[in-house]
């Protein structure tokens, strides 16, 4: 094994989790293609499968179990290249972590598929699924935790032999990563363990809704950037690597992972501007702290367009923007990477005004949230994920991504990018119109929900189309891994996949970047200070809890 090549036996455990990931990914995206025919009144479900079982499955095996298996994977074969091979110890606990999770996700299915469990991927009370359920929720967290502890066992190993050195970007960036996550969970493993099992199995009488939803959206904000800061570890350190370049600053890259950790969990109430029980000052105070994301999100747009513009020059671009046509568009590696990127800006566009009291009355509980998750995570997330895709199998394999694949790859995310630009379109407009989300089709009453089913782009219609052309193009991604994992042919010295790492130059990066321990008790005196009152007030002046409500 040559140095910084991933160890074979390192590769087995990423490519179970890759496996597991796009299994749930398939299932995910024809659970959301059913989704939109219902919507349109275009199709009637057997008896034994209702609408809001595929909705609670769609959102779960995407959302959750799609993200979370495919970002293990991802970490572990670039903890594997960049510090080295994982010790005995590391390897099993990966393995031991790997199979809770498994099996929590598997008991969730079960439950949903059983019909016991159709309460979405939010699981809001009062709505109630089965024990087990929730069993299985708590399982799947406690098998990522045990996944993401081997992992930073790993790092503190490289950290002791390696005294006074800062850790290799991608290793960091993953120990940040996986430090929001287990910071974040804290909030769903309190109200999974503490209110929702003993509820559901009967232990106690009733549930303290306002409660287990903030401790829900605790949790549930910070979800959404360990979806989004892998992508952006992509970003930084894999896309410079894949067109030549370098990183454009260690420093930059760093401090952007830590003020994720710091301001995208002290936010969960802005996902509850609507809701009584919480004064306005506390929803105010985290709106704001909402809007510090803001700054790491411009710091990285900002290094990753100075990334492309000085590699570009080196190249000859001339001009203003010269550079634009010397970046390396026939690399489907690259070029899904950066639509991606592009499709993120409307994206954090529409992220301000969910997170703006005034507007969010607009359009809360309504098709453009709906529109709006899929161009920011369905989009960004999963197509850079795509992109990973492409060079992440083969390096695991040792398969080669032939020329025939790679135009495969640019039809599919070219089919992937115009389904999403269609149906998620057509999702902010209806919900301008009003369209309400989590709803299957009805006979609506009023006039005004005519236009919910006229015009072009304002039409159930064009959301059916866009999420058949979504479908098709999932199918076809699921082919090309198909092909890269069993039917490609063999690699050799010459072609090869190897795991892209770009060059980082931290000689300048201040070490205090790396002291975690700032970072962790910063980002906890953060969380104190927007959840100890209002969390404390809403358990002191709880009513009596409500009772179990199954609505299907």
């Amino acid at each position: 094994m040559n140095p910084g090549e991933i160890a074979v036996k390192d590769r087995k455990v990423a490519l179970f989790n890759l496996g597991f990931a796009y299994s749930a990914f398939l299932i995910g995206t024809l659970c959301g293609l059913l989704q939109v025919f219902i919507r349109n009144d275009a199709l009637n479900l057997p008896a034994w499968l209702d609408y809001y079982q595929i909705l609670t499955a769609h959102g779960l095996l995407l959302a959750i179990v799609f993200t979370t298996f495919f970002i293990f994977a991802f970490f572990q074969a670039g903890m594997s290249r960049t510090l080295g091979a994982f010790g005995p110890k590391v390897r099993l606990w990966n393995w031991i972590g790997f199979a809770v999770t498994a099996l929590g996700t598997l008991l969730v299915v079960v439950m949903v598929v059983a019909g016991q469990a159709s309460v979405l991927y939010t699981f809001y009370a009062p709505l109630q699924a089965h024990g087990l359920f929730y069993v299985g929720l708590a399982l799947f967290v406690i098998g990522t935790w045990i996944q993401g502890f081997s992992l930073v066992g790993h790092y503190a190993v490289w950290r002791r032999n390696h005294k006074g050195e800062l850790s290799p970007l991608f290793a960091f960036m993953a120990i940040a990563t996986i430090i929001l996550w287990v910071i974040a969970c804290l909030g769903v493993v309190a109200t999974v363990l503490f209110q929702f099992i003993p509820w559901a199995f009967g232990w106690t009488s009733g549930i303290n809704v306002e409660l287990s939803r903030s401790l829900f959206w605790y949790f549930g904000h910070p979800l959404v950037y360990f979806w989004l800061l892998p992508a952006y570890m992509a970003w930084y350190v894999i896309v410079p690597k894949i067109i030549g370049g370098r990183v454009f600053s260690d420093s930059l890259a760093r401090l952007s992972f830590v003020l994720f950790i710091l301001f995208s969990i002290p936010v969960g109430f802005h996902h509850q501007l609507t809701e009584p029980g919480i004064s306005s000052f506390w929803k105010f105070l985290q709106t704001v702290l909402t809007f510090m994301v803001i700054i790491p999100s411009l710091i990285t747009a900002f290094s990753m367009f100075a990334t492309f513009e000085i590699r570009g020059r080196e190249l000859g671009g001339r001009g203003l923007f010269g550079w634009v046509r010397k970046l390396p568009w026939r690399d489907v590696r690259f070029t899904s990477i950066f639509i991606a990127m592009a499709f993120f800006i409307p994206g954090g566009a529409g992220g301000i005004i969910n997170a703006s009291f005034q507007m969010n009355e607009v359009i809360h509980n309504t098709l453009w949230v709906v529109g709006h998750f899929h161009i920011t995570v369905g989009t960004p997330v999963a197509m850079t994920f795509f992109g990973l895709t492409f060079w992440l199998i083969p390096n695991l394999t040792g398969r080669r991504f032939t020329k025939s694949l790679q135009k495969l790859a640019f039809l599919q995310i070219a089919t992937w990018s115009i389904g999403m630009l269609l149906m998620s379109t057509a999702q902010h407009l209806l919900g301008l119109l009003g369209a309400p989300r989590r709803t299957a089709y009805t006979g609506y009453a009023h006039d005004d929900a005519l236009a919910w089913f006229d015009g072009l782009l304002t039409n159930h219609v064009t959301m059916a189309v866009g999420g058949s052309i979504l479908f098709l193009s999932a199918a076809l991604l699921v082919f090309i891994v198909i092909q890269l994992w069993w039917l490609a042919p063999k690699a050799d010295e010459q072609t090869y996949e190897a795991f892209p790492i770009a060059e980082s130059d931290s000689s300048m990066t201040p070490r205090f970047l790396e002291n975690w321990k700032i970072w962790i008790g910063i980002a906890f005196l953060l969380i104190a200070l927007a959840y100890t009152i209002p969390l404390a007030e809403i358990i002191q002046h709880a009513p009596p809890g409500s009772g179990r409500f199954q609505t299907w």
